[in-house]
């Protein structure tokens, strides 16, 4: 497939729910290449994107998004049907529920590591909760501490906004590098970092290509599920959306 690059329009605006693309290629495993999309590919623990194209008075499923080759994002169908043919114009329509989910649990994630400031070893984001894997020795004293830390930064109704360091200035402050088995991604630029919260009210800044909400409000109450033991040092800290 000749190598072509999909403009990511969830990197300018993460709330847009429809946009306008071009197929410009197909894959040998029955995906679809847009030159543009508004669909976030499965990465960093984070789901890709579901939702449908409609064109000439047909509509496709789309059940999920991975990356391709190079800077490809690819659709997947839901079920292997006919493809709208490459240089068709047609109309993507996101899942916005689920993607608002997303949104929500990724965010919230963040606060988890700030609530529990410890390295991370691994975490995974779904519609309705989300987990983080800590080196954590010992269990928290009070869980109920923690639900209750965490839902304090939900309230406060905290900004949350990107910026971008090089490679060089990241390889000066490791401390923002929280995941042990997750690294950012290299030779591609400068990295994304997410902040939540400005100036003296800044409560986190990490690298992060995923999808957050524009205020922590926007998350809702947070319950904490279970704790459960991984190994020795690692424990798993469920998290639920209310």
């Amino acid at each position: 497939m000749t190598a072509v690059v999909t403009e990511a329009l969830f990197k300018e605006d993460v709330y847009l729910r429809e946009a306008s693309a071009c197929v410009v290629a197909h894959t040998a495993e029955g995906g679809i290449v847009l030159d543009q999309t508004i669909f976030y590919p499965t990465g960093g623990g984070q789901p890709g994107d579901s939702g449908s194209l409609a064109w000439d008075g047909r509509t496709l499923e789309i059940a999920t998004s991975v990356k391709g080759e190079g800077e490809q994002i690819v659709l997947v169908p839901a079920a292997p049907v006919a493809l709208p043919e490459v240089g068709v114009k047609l109309v993507q329509y996101l899942d916005w529920e689920r993607r608002h989910r997303h949104m929500r649990v990724h965010t919230a994630l963040h606060l988890l590591s700030v609530v529990l400031p410890l390295p991370v070893t691994g975490g995974q984001i779904g519609a309705d909760k989300g987990r983080l894997d800590f080196m954590m020795p010992e269990l928290p004293d009070d869980r109920y501490a923690v639900e209750a830390a965490l839902n304090e930064l939900v309230d406060l109704d905290l900004p949350v906004s990107e910026m971008w360091i090089t490679e060089d200035e990241l390889d000066t402050r490791p401390e923002l590098v929280k995941t042990m088995t997750v690294r950012p991604p290299r030779g591609r630029g400068p990295i994304r970092l997410v902040q939540i919260g400005e100036g003296a009210a800044r409560v986190d800044l990490q690298p992060c290509g995923g999808t957050h909400v524009a205020r922590t409000s926007e998350i809702g109450a947070l319950k904490l599920g279970k704790i459960e033991n991984k190994g020795k040092q690692n424990r798993r800290v469920n998290m639920h959306l209310i």
